[in-house]
């Protein structure tokens, strides 16, 4: 599995990141979802345009597959922009980033991806950019060396990050506003299906409609991806419109279950609960027992099963809930809800594995 391609990961790669490009809403208008963040973009854009001003410098923080590129993307056309896309590991010299801030045209969007990943002289650099809109070149070496202060257009960059824990504080401060996506819901995700499909030219029902919303993982990338593969069964099995049995039988081939939990997932909670009793396990133990890498487990299975409630990370190892026991049809344990108020975030320190 850690070597499959995943059908519900929320990463995307170049190939299918060109797919998504015609999908992608193109105002914030068409943009399904995020209403917060959407409405408080359109108060930053439309204040910019009526000063004639580029627009103030945006961090978009969330998970991966939540729309930080397209938001990007319609910022430069909201603002009538051309957008300059790189991404943070490209950058891992001042010299790059200086290079890049120096062919900039006034009002540009440079649109900074996994900015968090950027080397640490970059961002130094990127500081005095944000702010004075200048760059110091470095001449020479030593104690000759000289600083020649390089003047930049006014730009607005808009950076996207799915850890800004690990931005330093002085960069995440020169951000004018900083959005924070979060999971879409249910209706939204349908909402997004029916506007892909009829995009893709793919007759769907209402209720094959539905069903992908609700088996996306509150991500639209997610949600895109498996209306491709629903579209593909139904053109091999069918006569290439979707319907709801066609939708469910797709997803049954992909082994999707009706809450978008996938094979790995699945394993991870039936090892829990079947073999463990609901724990407490340590990660290590997990791993071995589903024959797969601690990390896949941690990256990959255990934010999503966390989230839905259905395991919990204690000081003491991996533990079921009660609504995993559930999912699975599996009787809980008696005072298996008392292990809930020990239960620590998956943001914390991971426990050992004792």
């Amino acid at each position: 599995m850690s070597e499959e391609k995943r059908i519900i990961d929320t990463g995307g790669d170049e190939l299918e990141r060109s797919q998504e490009l015609a999908l992608r809403p193109k105002t914030l208008g068409e943009f399904v979802g995020q209403k917060r963040v959407a409405d408080q973009l359109d108060l930053l854009l439309s204040a910019a345009r009526n000063r004639n001003s580029p627009a103030d410098h945006v961090l978009l923080s969330g998970p991966p597959g939540l729309g930080k590129t397209t938001l990007a993307m319609i910022i430069a056309a909201e603002m009538g922009a051309p957008i300059r896309i790189t991404s943070g590991p490209a950058i891992q010299h001042a010299g790059d980033l200086a290079s890049i801030l120096s062919s900039l045209v006034e009002g540009e969007i440079l649109f900074l991806d996994e900015i968090h990943r950027m080397s640490r002289p970059a961002e130094e650099l990127l500081y005095l950019a944000m702010e004075d809109f200048r760059v110091d070149v470095i001449v020479g070496k030593g104690a000759g060396a000289t600083a020649i202060p390089l003047e930049l257009p006014h730009f607005t960059l808009v950076g996207a990050t799915t850890r800004a824990g690990l931005l330093p504080s002085p960069l995440r401060d020169r951000f004018g506003f900083t959005a924070q996506l979060d999971f879409y819901e249910d209706n939204e995700l349908s909402v997004i299906v029916e506007r892909s499909a009829d995009l893709l030219g793919v007759k769907i029902d209402k209720a094959a409609v539905v069903e992908l919303g609700s088996r996306s993982r509150g991500t639209p990338r997610v949600a895109n991806r498996l209306l491709r593969r629903v579209r593909d069964y139904a053109q091999v099995h069918g006569d290439g419109s979707v319907g709801i049995a066609d939708a469910k039988a797709a997803l049954q081939m992909y082994e999707v279950d009706a809450i978008g939990l996938d094979r790995l997932d699945q394993s991870v909670l039936e090892a829990l609960v079947k073999r463990f009793n609901g724990g407490p396990v340590g990660i290590s133990t997990l791993a071995m027992a589903i024959g797969e890498e601690s990390e896949t487990i941690e990256s990959l299975a255990e934010p999503f099963l966390v989230r839905m409630g259905f395991i919990s990370r204690t000081p003491r190892g991996r533990i079921a809930t009660a609504a995993g026991f559930e999912h699975l049809g599996v009787t809980p344990p008696l005072g298996a809800s008392d292990l809930l108020p020990n239960a620590i975030s998956i943001f914390d320190t991971p426990a050992s594995d004792a």
